[in-house]
């Protein structure tokens, strides 16, 4: 990716911006949702030098046990140890893209979602990363590393018919090239674009 990076007067704007229609963190942190267990994801956010806001996702790999093939924020279970769900966030961003906390402005959070086909309270918090990272995937559960323009991912929004389980039901999608958005990872940048967008 371009090295290229926001001016501080355009990084500033995207992160006021983001603090006025974001959830307060803490806050979002101690909302109930329905599922048996807790998980974060981070959803990371970075300013172009064109002031383009991009995200970041991982493209899970193909042999994982669960959400196999799908693109998704960073995230996973909270553990024991972490002190709360912010912490879990940053953590599983560290883990399984090299991200670390430090390098992360946490801005605000998103309205916890449950994930149905395996009963997650997803609470997903946004953080503003400078532009340039080096990734690093972690080799056990990371095929790729996605960095889309928010403008590429609105341009994708959809409704598309998809199977579960043998089932057929439609769903809120994104489409970005080849790479296909859908479940709580579509509903949480759903949030996300609405929040943006009013």
């Amino acid at each position: 990716m371009s090295s290229a990076s926001a001016s501080p007067a355009d990084r500033a704007e995207i992160r006021r911006r983001l603090q006025s229609v974001l959830l307060d963190p803490a806050q979002a942190a101690a909302l109930d949702v329905i599922g048996r267990v807790d998980a974060a994801v981070l959803v990371p956010l970075f300013v172009d030098a064109g002031g383009g806001v991009h995200a970041v996702f991982t493209k899970r790999r193909d042999d994982m046990r669960r959400h196999a093939g799908e693109i998704s924020f960073p995230g996973g279970r909270q553990d024991e140890a972490d002190e709360d769900l912010r912490v879990t966030a940053l953590r599983e961003a560290q883990e399984e893209i090299g991200l670390a906390p430090e390098a992360v402005d946490l801005v605000g959070a998103l309205q916890p979602t449950p994930t149905i086909a395996t009963n997650y309270a997803v609470y997903p918090f946004v953080g503003l990363i400078a532009p340039g990272h080096r990734w690093r995937p972690s080799a056990s559960e990371v095929e790729r590393v996605l960095e889309l323009s928010l403008a590429d991912v609105i341009a994708g929004r959809g409704r598309r018919p998809m199977l579960r389980r043998g089932l057929p039901f439609r769903t809120d999608t994104f489409v970005v090239g080849e790479d296909l958005i859908w479940g709580a990872t579509a509903r949480i940048l759903a949030d996300l674009l609405q929040r943006l967008e009013s």
